[in-house]
């Protein structure tokens, strides 16, 4: 190995301070186009219009999930849990990509852009491609991301209740937002986790830490990923996507990157990408930076409706929104549907790009996915039946909340 790659090794993190890359293939991963890409996707998507410091990335994130597993591995093996060196670096790649599949503003745009294609499934392609690249070198890899690999507690690491996944996003959200009530103690957890008939426990003495880690990625959600101003910001993008969209599928020319459009002109399904190598690559040219090109030609679009939802981003004269923990009648919609419209002027088949409604839901802990505690007696119990912890039957509630939102004005 040259000097020069055993100095890059090492990266500095704003949350954890020094992370190493411990191996050659997960150099060659990082290093690789489709990984680079997720520098240039926000982690948050619009929640900077909200927290001005949320501008971390999905590569922030991937590479802070490697470290926490690295650290959970190391932990795991000082408890006597036989974890081989080819089972460690499987573990570690399956986390690193386990964002691999997310596209422009991740979540935001997953169902519109691409039409009911999670980005799960595509993460899976993803991996097999750079598999194929690699040699078959991510087979052990795929198999944890599959669930197929008979040591099961390895893919929980990677996806679960209680996933390194989360201990990453909710300590780095919360460190870039501000927002401190997401603080979850991540070592604690992490030092507390055991391996008991080959699936991931938490030891009974980490009991509040599960509680606080339960009741801050609830927080986080109301205060931070589904926090109104955002909820209302997406929603602008998807509308603006769809009528971009429309439009190009009408025969409409409009201003985009070659690879946006090709997104725009096609409604691609999940078997389409299965069958096209190429479309997966042209995917992997997307970014926020197509989204934000496409925003800053439609300025001065022709049409008024592109027109004018891109000058709303670009001046943040979001849509007005009214959040209710009851549903909105029928009649309410109708009268915030026509007092919009009269405000706006437009015709109204184009109502639909300047009003939305739906539902937003959260649940801090799902019930049949369940977070074990090892008891002091040796016994498995899920974390919502043990002593002193009412408040987690709580959180297995679905909480929903209503929305309505609609443009203020016409920003042309």
């Amino acid at each position: 190995m040259s000097e020069t790659l055993k100095s890059r090794k090492i990266l500095n993190d704003p949350v954890y301070g020094f992370i190493t890359i411990p191996s050659e293939l997960i150099f060659t991963i990082i290093d690789h186009p489709y990984f680079q890409r997720l520098r240039r996707i926000k982690q948050l998507g619009l929640t900077d219009y909200v927290y001005p410091g949320a501008l971390h990335t999905r590569f922030h994130h991937a590479l802070g999930a490697m470290h926490l597993m690295s650290i959970t591995l190391d932990n795991l093996r000082n408890k006597g849990n036989e974890i081989s060196d080819a089972e460690y670096e499987a573990a570690l790649i399956a986390i690193l990509l386990h964002d691999i599949g997310h596209g422009p503003f991740s979540h935001a745009l997953e169902f519109s852009l691409l039409k009911n294609i999670p980005h799960e499934s595509l993460s899976l392609l993803i991996i097999d491609e750079l598999n194929k690249q690699l040699n078959g070198q991510l087979d052990l890899a795929l198999r944890i991301f599959k669930n197929h690999y008979e040591r099961k507690f390895f893919h929980q690491l990677v996806s679960s209740q209680l996933d390194i996944d989360r201990l990453d996003y909710l300590q780095r959200d919360c460190f870039f937002t501000g927002v401190s009530e997401g603080t979850i103690g991540a070592d604690r957890i992490i030092k507390m986790m055991a391996i008991k008939d080959d699936q991931l426990v938490v030891e009974e003495k980490g009991l509040y830490s599960i509680e606080n880690f339960l009741s801050a990625r609830r927080l986080m959600y109301w205060q931070v990923y589904l926090h109104k101003t955002t909820v209302a910001a997406e929603k602008m993008l998807i509308n603006l996507i769809s009528r971009a969209k429309d439009l190009t599928q009408e025969g409409v020319e409009i201003k985009a990157t070659d690879e946006f459009l090709h997104f725009l002109k096609n409604d691609f399904t999940l078997d389409d990408f299965k069958s096209s190598d190429v479309l997966i690559k042209t995917f992997l040219e997307l970014d926020d930076y197509d989204i934000w090109g496409g925003i800053k030609f439609w300025k001065k679009d022709k049409d008024y409706i592109l027109r004018s939802i891109s000058n709303m981003f670009l001046s943040r004269n979001l849509f007005k929104i009214n959040l209710n923990s009851e549903e909105f009648s029928q009649e309410e919609l109708e009268n915030l549907w026509k007092k919009t419209q009269q405000k706006l002027q437009v015709p109204t088949e184009d109502m639909k790009y300047f009003f939305s409604n739906g539902t937003i839901s959260n649940n801090a802990y799902v019930a049949k996915e369940r977070i074990h505690i090892l008891t002091k007696k040796g016994e498995i119990i899920d974390v919502a039946q043990a002593a002193d912890l009412p408040n987690i039957k709580a959180m297995s509630k679905i909480v929903k909340k209503h929305y309505a939102c609609h443009a203020k004005n016409l920003t042309l």
